[in-house]
């Protein structure tokens, strides 16, 4: 896949409009718009919540379920930014239900992590079925959304994803100061945000984050493991 280098102002922005299936998105108190110095932007680093460094790894479980989040030694161009991937893989019952590649970019300034667009493989049997979900900035009308910010904020709310009628996930921070139990320990002064997306009105996700670690808890999958793994590129 080649990238995209189609924003040649110094200064990116999102979209100060955006639309959802064919609706306007009528709520401004969601941020849509996020004014970052291009330079600023680099494919590692980290910010409290969320660590960009290759061989980074989370797993986590619930039930039959399990999600193996890895920060990849793989960078990719995506609207003239070097971005870094992280491949979220997840399995049911010991079977891949969907892969799908993240591209990310932090700000050495502030340390806010851009969401710039994503690859998904959806399987049924052991084989690829379908690719929902998958955008990338630049394309399509789609722009980069925020994934993390470097400083957040209780009531904060701000759009992930900015795919027009394909991926608009966005979030609210509704809570600070969680405490959060998982198998791979205790961890508080959790980071607690509620996702939805006016895609599929009343689907709601929950998301837990503790200090220096990352994602603990995804709804009913909590963290069993994490820490540096062998960095990969497969």
């Amino acid at each position: 896949m080649s990238g995209f280098p189609l924003l040649t102002s110094l200064v990116l922005l999102a979209l100060t409009s955006i639309h959802a299936g064919g609706q306007a998105v009528s709520d401004k108190s969601w941020a849509t718009e996020f004014p970052v110095e291009k330079g600023e932007l680099a494919a590692n680093g980290r910010n409290p919540y969320f660590i960009l460094e290759p061989g980074y790894q989370l797993v986590l479980e619930g039930g039959r379920e399990r999600l193996t989040i890895t920060v990849k030694d793989e960078i990719w161009m995506i609207a003239g930014v070097e971005t870094r991937l992280v491949e979220e893989y997840e399995t049911q019952a010991g079977q891949v239900v969907e892969v799908s590649r993240n591209y990310f970019a932090i700000s050495k300034r502030t340390n806010d992590l851009f969401y710039f667009g994503e690859d998904v493989d959806i399987y049924a049997r052991g084989k690829v079925v379908a690719h929902d979900g998958a955008w990338l900035a630049g394309v399509k009308g789609a722009t980069f959304g925020l994934m993390m910010p470097g400083q957040p904020q209780l009531k904060m709310r701000y759009y992930q994803e900015i795919a027009p009628g394909v991926a608009m996930d966005r979030v609210e921070v509704v809570g600070l100061g969680e405490t959060v139990k998982t198998p791979a320990g205790e961890f508080k002064n959790c980071l607690k945000t509620e996702e939805t997306t006016p895609l599929e009105p009343g689907d709601i996700a929950h998301k837990y984050y503790a200090p220096g670690i990352g994602l603990v808890q995804s709804d009913s999958l909590k963290l069993v493991k994490y820490g540096k793994v062998q960095a990969s590129t497969k």
